[in-house]
C-alpha cells in the first residue's frame, strides 16, 4: 500500500499524490519514519539501520572518495562503487599497453590490488544535534559577518573538544540554511586499492547517449579493498597493511527485487535546494543552467571530436570529459524537467499560501510579510551578476592554460614580498605544478577550445558585460580569434611543458607577468573583481533571508515534515521499484535484461560496443546463478530520493541486504535537486546479480564472491 504523508506545504510544492518517497532523512532521526517505512514493506527497525551501541547499516556506508559512496560487501574490506566513481583511478592505473580503461582490470589475488595514493573511504562512527552549541551567543537581528563570526568559532570549538584524544576526525553542518547544526564524528581511511573493474564497454556501456536516461542497460560497477594498519586503524599505504575487518557488511540478495518491493538507498548525497523561491529557481532555469550548458557545449565539442580520433588523447581527456559531460547532460535535463513540471508556476503557488498564512497572524507578518517581496528585487540585480560569474566560471577558466594560470596568481604575485626560502618554496611548488598538469594536457584542444570558448562570449553576452581584454583581442586581431589562440598558445609558458619548466631555471615573476596567457588570466581576473563584490553582497543577502525564510516556512506549515537539504552528509532515503508513464503513449518498465544490450550493440561503435565475451555468454544463455527466468536483469528503477553523491550508493532490500548499486537518475528527473517529483523521478541502479555476473563469468574472478555473503 502506498501510504500518504504530509508533504510540504500541504501539496502546494508537489501537486502529485503525497507520498513517503521524497526525502533524504538524517539517519539519527529515522525513528520518527519508522512506522511508514515498515508499512511500506521494510522488515528492519530504525534501530538496524543507525545505531551507536551496536554494527548496523550505517557501518557497511563509507563515502568514497570526495563526492561518491561505496559499500561494504564482504568481512574483508571489499567494497562496491560506480565504474563512474573509480573512473579516475582506473585511467591513472590505464597505459596505452595496459588500458584498463577500455580492458578492464581484475586482480586474480591480493598482491596485484593497486594502490590510489590520495583516495580514502569515510566511515560515519556517529551523529549527534549541536545546534544548541552552534548558536551559543547568536541574537535576533546581530549583524550576519558577527554571526557567521560566532559560528565559525563555535564550530572549531565543539568539532575539536568531540575528537580530542582519538584518530577520529570532526565535521560540522548546518541543515535547514543554517537553523540547525550536525556533528559526525569520521574515521578516515588512506589506503584504498584498485581490485577489478569491467571494460567501458560494460562499466559505460551506452556513454554519453545513455546517460540521465532510462531503460538503461550499463554495468556502471568498480571493486575495491579498504586496508587498515595491523592495528584495525587508518594507516598510509603499505605491504604491512590488512584487509580491514568492518563492522558490518552488507549480505548480497539473489532474490532481485519486483515492481512494488521496497527499496532504500544509504549513501552522501551532495547538494540539493528544495526550498528556493520561485525567483531562485525562475533564475536557475533561465539564466545559469542555458549559460552553464552553452559553455560546457563548446568545450566537449571539442573533446569529443579529438577523443574520438586519438587512442592517446581518449585516455589523456576521459576523467575530464566524464565530468564534464555529466553535469553538462544533467543541466540540460533540468531545465527540461522543471518546465515539464512547471516548477516555478508550483513555487509561485506555494508563496501564495505563505503569504495568505502570514496575513491572518501578526507576529507571523512582522516576522516574515517583507521576505518575498525582498527576494523580488534582490534575485533581480543578482541575475546579470550571475550570468557573468558562469561566463568566467565555465568560459575563461574552462580554457585549461588560463585556469592553470590562475592556480599561480598568488605564488606569482607574492613572489616579490617573499624570503628567499619562501621564494625558492614558491618555484618548487609551480615545478610540482606543472608536472602534475602537463601529464593530463594536450594544448591544441585547448587552443580550438580557446577559440569555442572567445565565440561564446561574443554570442552569449552582451556587449557591456564581455570583458575588456576579449573586446581588446576581438579588435587587435580583426575577430580572428583563430590568430590570437595560435600567437598565444605558440608563445606561453603555461601551454608548454619544456617552456613551463625552462622558465622556472630562473625565475623572473616578471616574465611570466608578461606572458599571453598570464596576462589574458589577468584580464578576466580583473573583469571578475569588478562584478564579485557585489555579486557576493547579494548572495549573502539571499543567504540570510534563505535562512529566515526557511525558519519561517517550518513555523507557518508546523503540520509539515521538512527534510533537511543534501549537504554530503549521510542520509536514508527510501521508495518502491516501479516504473512510469513519462509522456502520452510512453510506458517504463522497472528493470530492463541483457536482450537490450544486444539491440543496442553496434560493432566499434563509442559508446554501443560490447566485448566478445559478454556477447558469448548471451549466445550460450551462460548466466550462472544470476539470471531469473532465464532473464539476465541487469539494471532497475525506484522511486528514491536521490542526487549527485549518491552515485555508488547501496540499494538495500526490505532485510538490509544489497540488490543494487545506485548510479543514476532518469532524463526527466535530474531537476529533481530543485524540485522533487515522484511523477518525473527515478533513481537507477544496476542489478546486483549483474554485478556477480560480470565478476563471476565474465571476468573469472569468481574467487571474490567467496568472501561475500551470498543469499540465494
Amino acid at each position: 500500500m502506498k501510504l500518504r504523508i504530509i508533504a510540504l506545504l500541504c501539496g502546494l510544492w508537489l501537486a502529485a499524490p503525497l507520498r513517503a518517497d521524497e526525502g533524504m532523512w538524517i539517519p539519527l532521526l529515522l525513528e520518527a519514519l519508522e512506522s511508514e517505512m515498515q508499512a511500506m514493506g521494510m522488515k528492519m527497525s530504525a534501530e538496524d539501520i543507525y545505531s551507536v551501541n551496536r554494527s548496523s547499516l550505517k557501518d557497511a556506508v563509507v563515502r568514497f572518495g570526495g563526492g561518491c559512496t561505496g559499500e561494504l560487501v564482504s568481512g574483508e574490506g571489499l567494497l562496491f562503487t560506480n565504474h563512474h566513481c573509480g573512473f579516475g583511478q582506473i585511467q591513472r592505473h590505464s597505459t596505452l599497453e595496459r588500458d584498463y580503461l577500455k580492458n578492464g582490470f581484475w586482480a586474480m589475488n591480493r598482491s596485484e590490488e593497486l594502490p590510489n595514493p590520495g583516495l580514502t573511504v569515510t566511515f560515519i562512527v556517529r551523529i549527534e544535534d549541536v545546534t544548541k552549541q552552534i548558536l551559543e551567543g547568536v541574537t535576533p537581528g546581530m549583524p550576519e559577518a558577527d554571526r557567521g563570526r560566532i559560528v565559525q568559532a563555535n564550530i572549531k570549538r565543539v568539532g575539536d573538544a568531540a575528537v580530542a584524544g582519538t584518530h577520529y576526525k570532526a565535521e560540522i553542518r548546518a541543515f535547514y540554511y543554517g537553523n540547525e547544526y550536525y556533528l559526525f564524528i569520521t574515521e578516515v581511511f588512506r589506503d584504498v586499492r584498485l581490485v577489478g573493474a569491467p571494460p567501458s564497454s560494460i562499466g559505460n556501456f551506452g556513454g554519453e547517449s545513455d546517460n540521465w536516461v532510462w531503460p538503461r542497460h550499463t554495468g556502471d560497477f568498480s571493486v575495491f579493498r579498504i586496508y587498515s594498519g595491523p592495528d584495525g586503524k587508518p594507516a598510509d599505504y603499505s605491504p604491512a597493511n590488512i584487509p580491514l575487518k568492518p563492522r558490518h557488511f552488507f549480505p548480497i540478495s539473489l532474490d532481485g527485487v519486483e515492481e512494488g518491493d521496497f527499496t532504500m538507498v544509504f549513501g552522501f548525497p551532495g547538494r540539493t535546494q528544495e526550498y528556493l523561491t520561485s525567483y531562485a529557481v525562475d533564475l536557475v532555469q533561465q539564466v545559469q543552467d542555458p549559460a552553464r550548458i552553452a559553455l560546457r557545449n563548446q568545450i566537449l565539442q571539442v573533446y569529443w571530436r579529438e577523443m574520438r580520433a586519438s587512442d592517446r588523447l581518449r585516455l589523456l581527456y576521459a576523467n575530464k570529459d566524464k565530468g564534464l559531460s555529466n553535469a553538462y547532460k544533467k543541466w540540460k535535463g533540468e531545465v527540461r524537467g522543471l518546465k515539464l513540471a512547471d516548477a516555478v508556476a508550483r513555487k509561485q503557488a506555494a508563496e501564495a499560501e505563505f503569504t495568505k498564512r502570514l496575513q491572518a497572524n501578526p507576529d507571523w507578518q512582522a516576522a516574515y510579510g517583507g521576505l518575498l517581496p525582498a527576494f523580488a528585487s534582490t534575485y533581480e540585480a543578482f541575475r546579470p551578476l550571475v550570468l557573468r560569474a558562469e561566463y568566467f566560471n565555465e568560459g575563461g577558466t574552462g580554457i585549461e592554460a588560463v585556469d592553470f594560470a590562475l592556480q599561480q596568481f598568488r605564488l606569482v604575485e607574492g613572489y616579490a614580498d617573499a624570503s628567499a626560502a619562501d621564494q625558492a618554496a614558491s618555484v618548487e611548488r609551480l615545478r610540482k605544478a606543472g608536472q602534475a598538469f602537463f601529464r593530463e594536457y594536450d594544448a591544441p584542444i585547448d587552443e580550438a577550445v580557446m577559440v569555442n570558448i572567445f565565440r561564446a562570449y561574443e554570442t552569449g553576452l552582451p556587449a557591456a558585460y564581455t570583458p575588456a581584454v576579449i573586446r581588446a583581442v576581438r579588435a587587435r586581431y580583426g575577430g580572428s580569434y583563430e590568430l590570437y589562440a595560435r600567437e598565444a598558445f605558440s608563445r606561453s609558458f603555461f601551454t608548454d611543458s619544456i617552456r613551463y619548466q625552462s622558465s622556472l631555471a630562473a625565475f623572473d615573476p616578471a616574465r611570466w607577468k608578461s606572458d599571453p596567457i598570464y596576462q589574458l588570466m589577468m584580464g578576466l581576473v580583473t573583469d571578475y573583481f569588478e562584478f564579485m563584490p557585489q555579486y557576493e553582497r547579494l548572495n549573502a543577502q539571499i543567504d540570510s533571508m534563505q535562512r529566515i525564510y526557511m525558519r519561517g516556512l517550518r513555523e507557518v506549515f508546523s503540520e509539515t515534515r521538512f527534510y533537511p537539504d543534501a549537504n554530503s552528509t549521510l542520509r536514508v532515503t527510501f521508495g518502491k521499484n516501479e516504473g512510469m508513464r513519462p509522456a502520452d503513449a510512453v510506458v517504463y518498465q522497472p528493470y530492463t535484461t541483457i536482450d537490450g544490450i544486444i539491440a543496442k550493440y553496434r560493432p566499434g561503435d563509442y559508446d554501443y560496443d560490447a566485448p566478445a565475451k559478454l556477447l558469448e555468454l548471451y549466445e550460450a544463455k551462460d548466466y550462472g546463478p544470476y539470471a531469473e527466468n532465464g532473464q539476465l536483469r541487469v539494471a532497475f528503477i525506484a522511486s528514491n530520493h536521490t542526487s549527485g553523491g549518491n552515485s555508488g550508493s547501496p540499494v538495500i532490500d526490505a532485510e538490509g541486504r544489497l540488490i543494487g548499486i545506485n548510479f543514476d537518475r532518469n532524463w526527466e528527473g535530474t531537476m529533481s535537486d530543485i524540485n522533487y517529483d515522484v511523477r518525473q523521478c527515478r533513481n537507477i541502479s544496476v542489478d546486483i546479480r549483474y554485478v556477480l555476473f560480470v565478476i563471476d563469468k565474465y571476468a573469472g574472478a569468481g574467487y571474490l564472491l567467496n568472501e561475500m555473503k551470498l543469499i540465494p
